[in-house]
């Protein structure tokens, strides 16, 4: 996708990590260039700012998020065993958001969640129900 489609609340991959923008700014062009964007990305899960300049024309790449729904199965620590409720895969995964962290009750088994699949990683998104 070109650089200059992008804008704030779209997703880019920096660095290898895929990052949601959360600032988007860009220069007009000058006598002897291009114009630039300048953008600001936050990681999916790593959670660290990423910065990101580049010309207005450049094609940058987007993550394609797979958005689906789960069982949690098991807690063990904090690695948690979800299934699918389509597939009926089971997968374990310890990449949570902070706020659904500590609504996870000390028995989550059976809650229903919303997990994002992106680049063959999974993070829990949301509690359904």
């Amino acid at each position: 996708m070109e650089l200059g489609a992008l804008k704030v609340g779209s997703y880019i991959i920096v660095d290898n990590e895929p990052c949601r923008i959360v600032s988007y700014d860009h220069s007009k062009p000058g006598k002897h260039g291009s114009a630039k964007a300048r953008i600001n990305a936050v990681g999916v899960f790593d959670g660290s700012t990423h910065p990101f300049v580049g010309p207005v024309s450049s094609r940058v790449d987007v993550p394609l998020i797979d958005k689906r729904n789960g069982q949690i199965i098991s807690k063990n620590g904090d690695v948690l065993q979800i299934m699918d409720l389509e597939t009926f895969e089971v997968f374990e995964t310890s990449s949570v958001e902070d706020e659904i962290r500590d609504k996870l009750a000390d028995n989550p088994n059976g809650q229903e969640i919303e997990y994002w699949k992106v680049l063959e990683r999974i993070k829990i998104v949301r509690l359904k129900g």
